[in-house]
């Protein structure tokens, strides 16, 4: 029987997993009992046919599993500050939540696509239709994310988080391995996948690069507004653009998650799973655990569901 795609995602002391018609999240309480919580989920692209398309369900789950995430990490800070709302009768909604997400976004935004091309601007003699604008643009932002995450990993939190991270992981690989999801048979396997959304985002980096570099010279120029003007306007229009780049960089995942051992495919991968190194860590046996139990309410979720349809 052909195995079901299912992807997660790390949040706090927790994970949440996702297959195409469930979402589980498990979670560790200060008082170390598990949080579990499983719902029914049902993608767009299940409603309306071309959305499935290539190149364009891409979009569709990078704006989903966004959608997801905020929830799973709303759901996971209330379960983690249980102690401090007792005490202070207070919950963090969902809405707060989105409001600090978006912030995140924000800045985001400004330090992987605005920066990078303003200190593109300002370094060199590039014009912003040449390729060489482009490429020197994609080399700062993925040397600016690897430093953000190089220094984001040695918090403690963010820590606990990246172990989480690998829990995930291996128990994905084991479930794809046709294991039994004990904590045992998840320990062997490794933290780094293919699949991997830090992987994603550095195709996402080097896929604009080629985008950018065909469409660019094809646009209007603004000679009479100066630098500062006339590139916002171009950042403006790049931001439109993350969403087809994010649908090409998908489809490079799911072909490298499907054949991972494909010695074309092993070259583009290769490079997400290092940067993988920075964004997992070694979890503990408790930790694999809750990725576990997570795994397991989505599939069981799952399994209803499709005896339902």
């Amino acid at each position: 029987m052909d195995k079901i795609s299912v992807g997660g995602q790390a949040v706090i002391e927790g994970v949440m997993m996702r297959a195409p018609h469930a979402l589980a999240i498990a979670v560790r309480k200060p008082n170390g009992e598990v949080a579990v919580k499983e719902d029914v989920w049902c993608s767009l692209a299940l409603r309306l046919s071309f959305l499935r398309w290539p190149l364009i369900r891409g979009s569709v789950v990078l704006v989903e599993t966004l959608i997801n995430g905020l929830q799973a990490l709303a759901f996971s800070a209330n379960q983690a500050l249980e102690e401090e709302k007792a005490k202070k009768k207070e919950t963090l909604s969902s809405f707060s939540l989105a409001l600090i997400i978006g912030c995140a976004f924000g800045l985001g935004i400004l330090l992987f696509v605005v920066l990078p091309h303003y200190l593109t601007v300002f370094i060199g003699e590039w014009q912003v239709e040449s390729v060489s604008f482009h490429l020197v643009d994609g080399v700062i932002k993925v040397i600016l994310f690897i430093a953000y995450i190089y220094l984001i990993s040695h918090l403690k939190d963010i820590e606990r988080i990246f172990q989480y991270h690998g829990a995930e992981h291996m128990s994905i690989y084991a479930y794809e391995a046709g294991e039994a999801l004990t904590v045992d048979n998840a320990k062997k396997y490794s933290t780094l996948h293919p699949r991997c959304g830090t992987a994603f985002l550095l195709f996402v980096f080097i896929i604009s690069i080629v985008i950018f570099s065909a469409i660019f010279p094809f646009l209007p120029k603004f000679p009479t507004m100066g630098k500062g003007w006339s590139n916002l306007i171009y950042v403006g229009i790049k931001l439109p653009l993350l969403f087809p780049i994010a649908g090409l960089a998908y489809e490079v995942i799911k072909l490298s998650g499907k054949k991972p051992n494909h010695p074309i495919l092993r070259v583009f991968i290769a490079p997400g799973l290092w940067l993988q190194r920075l964004t997992t860590r070694r979890p503990k046996e408790d930790q694999i655990e809750i990725a576990l139990r997570a795994l397991q309410g989505a599939l069981r979720l799952e399994s209803s569901q499709k005896a339902v349809l």
